[in-house]
């Protein structure tokens, strides 16, 4: 159905006269005649009587006129949607409770008027993929994995170096240390389920692994977070690596610690990515509010791989 039409037929049904609509939509009244008569073709009834007083609703007409209505509502919604400065800025982050999430959260904290959309993609390759295509704005993620650089269109700001912590339960043996130096974890077993082959945050923990000669096993499915803990409270021999801005909750009982790692802090490297032509004025907005918050630790004493896009 031709949305010209229906726009004419809406504004001659309030008009009441097709030269006031034509006035209105600024055609000739020859025009809004035509369109309103392509409609009645298209739709196989009358749907104006003409009368001395200029053109009245048929029945049929006045059946029509409040689904014309919305057809037209929902085509500005459908337009609003995509239109760059109309639609939410679409961001994407790698978890829910992470680090990114963090700073979004801090982002329409500052800025309520901006109208988000937080979606979660899975890996690298898909969050590009995305922002090429115009289905999202931004990505928050850690690396460009090593041997895949970034499309030369696709910018990047490395926007937050997060601490690891070692997670343990209360019978662990490093349970009561108040620091652990990361060479000293050589020999622990350390569980991470749901490191999948391929993606930016197995590439890290595979350079961790190979430069401090740590055990870190991935055996198992993934059942999330609530899993993860449960189980290294209830297994003495096993700890993990928790991000230090991850928020997470869990029961009294379990007595999990965080330990800070030192000497050196492995930290995980939060870049943004977007598209160096993505328009979006609110885009702007959300780099100079990271630009001024967000934060990382000193950089002599802390360690990421070689390959991590620059400070």
């Amino acid at each position: 159905m031709d949305l010209d039409t229906v726009r004419t037929f809406v504004v001659a049904a309030d008009a009441g006269q097709f030269q006031e609509a034509a006035a209105e939509l600024a055609v000739t009244q020859q025009a809004v005649s035509k369109r309103i008569a392509a409609l009645e073709r298209n739709l196989g009834v009358r749907l104006f009587t003409r009368t001395p007083r200029g053109a009245e609703l048929t029945i049929d007409g006045q059946a029509f006129l409040p689904h014309a209505r919305e057809l037209l509502r929902v085509t500005e919604r459908a337009v609003a949607s995509v239109r760059t400065g109309h639609r939410p800025l679409r961001v994407d982050v790698i978890a829910s409770r992470g680090a990114a999430t963090g700073l979004m959260r801090g982002f329409h904290r500052a800025h309520p008027e901006i109208d988000l959309d937080v979606v979660m993609l899975f890996d690298i390759e898909r969050a590009v993929a995305a922002i090429r295509s115009g289905a999202i704005d931004a990505s928050f993620r850690a690396v460009a994995a090593p041997g895949r650089p970034l499309p030369e269109d696709i910018a990047s700001v490395r926007v937050l170096d997060e601490p690891l912590q070692l997670l343990t339960g209360s019978a662990h043996v490093l349970a009561g240390a108040r620091s652990v130096p990361l060479a000293q974890l050589a020999g622990h077993r350390i569980w991470m389920p749901g490191l999948t082959p391929g993606t930016e945050w197995t590439a890290y923990y595979d350079d961790l692994v190979a430069e401090f000669g740590l055990t870190i096993e991935a055996t198992g499915p993934n059942f999330g977070s609530d899993a993860l803990l449960d189980t290294i409270a209830d297994t003495p021999a096993l700890a993990t690596f928790m991000g230090g801005q991850t928020r997470l909750v869990w029961p009294a009982g379990h007595g999990l610690r965080l330990i800070p790692v030192t000497d050196p802090t492995p930290v995980y490297p939060h870049s943004l990515l977007w598209h160096r032509d993505n328009p979006h004025p609110a885009l702007a907005g959300l780099r100079a509010h990271l630009d001024a918050t967000a934060a990382g630790d000193d950089a002599a004493g802390t360690w990421a791989p070689g390959w991590v896009l620059p400070r």
